[in-house]
């Protein structure tokens, strides 16, 4: 029998949490070359005291990732990659913290859900990693499945839609089954957009403003609008630490549409709007 498409009501709970709120995940890099914030946080020590900071801030969970992918990106190895994140995996683990591991590599996810990470962030939706499924399953956790097109290096040049929402509708759904196929169990699924992912801003906006599309799919939504360029191309702003603004407006957005967890840089900045947000709405 083939996998559902799509889930028949939208999730309630997911890794743990009650969706009746929108979750905040903060994003915490441990890298020398991300796209807002490269070598803030590449001693393992800094990175440590920022995880700390941001789940006494309200962060639900912690994406800690030790690869860059932003546009052009280029690959790092694994072990590179593991020496930068599994440190600081551990030491907030330790801490009780709520732990995603954001990675596109099976050894990485393994040696990550050891440390103590219970989530899983692929930004290639287990496709980059032969091997990256079977993890997964093995370990029953939770998994976001981002879309993307090629890889950081190429995806820019893929960028190319007759109907972006409907396409990364239909791209995200084949994703889902493969995962579900494979053993993923439905209700460990979350689903992410992939904004200025093999998008460019406005494509990135025409799926914002569609999101309900993609939240009748059934899954939980993730928006990483967090310094975006889309920010930038409706603020002006070229640099990326300056669109805390524009970026609170559009997770607004997004969670008013239906995204169920905010990817974000500034983690007391989006509780606080999302609180203020939530009191007005009630």
């Amino acid at each position: 029998m083939s996998p559902p498409r799509h889930i028949a009501r939208p999730a309630a709970c997911w890794a743990g949490f009650a969706l009746d709120r929108p979750l905040v995940m903060a994003i915490l890099n441990v890298t020398p070359d991300s796209f807002s914030d490269g070598g803030r946080r590449a001693d393992s020590r800094d990175a440590i005291a920022a995880g700390l900071a941001m789940a006494a801030d309200g962060a639900d969970i912690i994406d800690v990732g030790g690869e860059s992918t932003r546009p052009g990106a280029t690959p790092v190895p694994p072990d590179v990659e593991q020496a930068r994140v599994l440190p600081v995996i551990r030491a907030l683990a330790a801490e009780g913290v709520c732990l995603s591991a954001d990675t596109r590599n099976a050894s990485t996810m393994r040696a990550a859900l050891a440390a103590g990470a219970r989530i899983i962030n692929d930004v290639s939706a287990l496709v980059h990693d032969p091997l990256a499924a079977a993890v997964v399953v093995e370990h029953a956790c939770p998994v976001v499945l981002m879309h993307m097109r090629g890889t950081p290096e190429t995806m820019a040049t893929l960028a190319v839609y007759d109907d972006v929402v409907a396409e990364v509708r239909a791209e995200l759904e084949q994703r889902i089954d493969a995962a579900i196929q494979a053993g993923v169990r439905p209700e460990q699924i979350a689903i992410d957009p992939g904004f200025g992912f093999a998008k460019r801003s406005k494509q990135s906006a025409a799926v914002l403003r569609r999101l309900p599309d993609l939240v009748s799919l059934g899954y939980p939504v993730l928006a990483g609008l967090s310094r975006k360029s889309l920010i930038g191309a409706l603020t002006d702003e070229t640099d990326a630490r300056r669109r805390l603004p524009g970026s609170l407006a559009a997770e607004l957005f997004a969670v008013q549409h239906g995204a169920a967890i905010l990817r974000v840089h500034d983690v007391l900045e989006t509780v606080q709007a999302l609180r203020v947000w939530r009191a007005l709405a009630e």
